[in-house]
């Protein structure tokens, strides 16, 4: 047990005890001026404020914990309910860390029947003619009808998970159709990759790459860049197909590699560096989880194991000394220097509520093991 670990955990879990009553029914997404902007489970990003609570609970066995993010999947069987906001393929980063996570610590069969009516909806995104999951809107979409990016690589456990839990092969035969096409149209020759990449809707010819939230079309957006490594090892462990985990690790080295001095990664791995350039804690902050999920599956001989190791121990100590708000009491976000689309100016340089999660994630499972809620353990 490292004591830095240790801190920086006992400072997050009082943060977030701290948060649940000034939260209430609503959840976080990214802040301004330092206070997390609240909105009533309408957005991508709120399955990250259930994870963090069921971690917290998981850690520390303080019913106050659970019984908040009870409540989350409560609100989460409302919103899927009443189809509310979920026109996209973020439906596992909202489930499977709510309903999912339920169902792994409580054993409660309602939260597992709501998982599998998420997984359902986000199977509902497959495009038979281009062989893909789309990202956003409605099918033909003029915009993004042809759009899959690389975040959507996080989502596929929710489908893998619910072939296990069904007996239904469609789900991870699915999943694993898109692994592949986003192994294949994301991922550059040079280990780097694309945030998005777009097929024509009618045919499925893929058109070429190009980005949403990066510098420009053919430069490495750091959070895409760390959603694959945390991806595809996701894809490895319920596959055990070995090219995704070596996919993995060619990213995590090209992601270690670029990273500057104190080992968190500015906003894009292209963007000119000056003293304004903006950070992504959170692309860290997924790297980190992301490579306990990779080392998971490496031999202890393994060449590049130090590699990793090394990397994963800088990185987590320079978000704990110099990112983290453990000096700050009353902060409500974890990790400062977040950023959500840096060109677009959205919460270029704030708290980020999935880099929390990420970050606690990484935290607790290296001090306790604990793996937050990808798959059953």
């Amino acid at each position: 047990m490292d004591n830095v670990w240790s801190a920086a955990i006992h400072d997050a879990v009082q943060k977030t005890k701290a948060n649940i009553a000034r939260y209430g029914d609503q959840f976080p997404h990214v802040s301004k001026n330092g206070t997390y902007l609240l909105n009533d489970n309408t957005d991508w990003t709120d399955g990250f404020w259930s994870g963090m609570l069921w971690l917290c609970y998981e850690y520390t066995q303080d019913e106050t914990f659970a019984e908040a993010a009870r409540k989350t999947v409560q609100s989460f069987k409302q919103r899927l309910e009443q189809d509310v906001a979920l026109d996209h393929h973020d439906i596992g980063f909202l489930y499977s860390l709510s309903a999912k996570a339920q169902w792994i610590i409580d054993g409660d069969e309602e939260a597992k029947q709501l998982t599998i009516r998420a997984a359902d909806k986000l199977l509902s995104r497959w495009r038979e003619e281009g062989q893909y999951i789309q990202a956003w809107g409605p099918k033909g979409d003029p915009k993004n009808g042809g759009c899959i990016i690389i975040d959507c690589l996080m989502n596929l456990p929710l489908l893998y998970w619910a072939s296990n839990a069904t007996g239904n092969p469609r789900y991870a035969e699915v999943a694993r159709i898109h692994a592949e096409q986003s192994r294949r149209y994301l991922v550059r020759g040079d280990d780097s990759s694309y945030h998005t990449f777009h097929f024509d809707t009618d045919t499925g010819i893929p058109i070429g790459g190009s980005t949403h939230q990066g510098y420009n079309n053919g430069s490495t957006w750091t959070r895409g860049q760390a959603w694959g490594v945390y991806g595809f090892a996701l894809s490895y462990r319920y596959t055990q197909e070995q090219h995704y985990l070596e996919t993995s690790r060619r990213m995590a080295q090209y992601f270690l590699t670029e990273l500057p001095e104190d080992d968190v990664a500015y906003w894009d791995f292209n963007a000119a560096i000056d003293e304004n350039t903006k950070r992504d804690s959170s692309a860290s902050a997924i790297v980190a989880a992301g490579l306990l999920e990779l080392l998971d599956h490496l031999p202890a001989d393994d060449p590049d194991r130090s590699f990793f190791e090394d990397g994963l121990d800088r990185s987590l100590r320079s978000l704990v000394a110099n990112y983290s708000t453990m000096n700050q009491p009353e902060a409500e976000g974890l990790i400062e220097h977040g950023s959500y689309a840096v060109l677009l100016g959205h919460s270029p340089d704030d708290f980020t509520i999935w880099g929390d999660y990420y970050y606690l994630e990484a935290l607790v499972r290296l001090e306790k093991g604990i793996k937050g809620y990808w798959y059953e353990r």
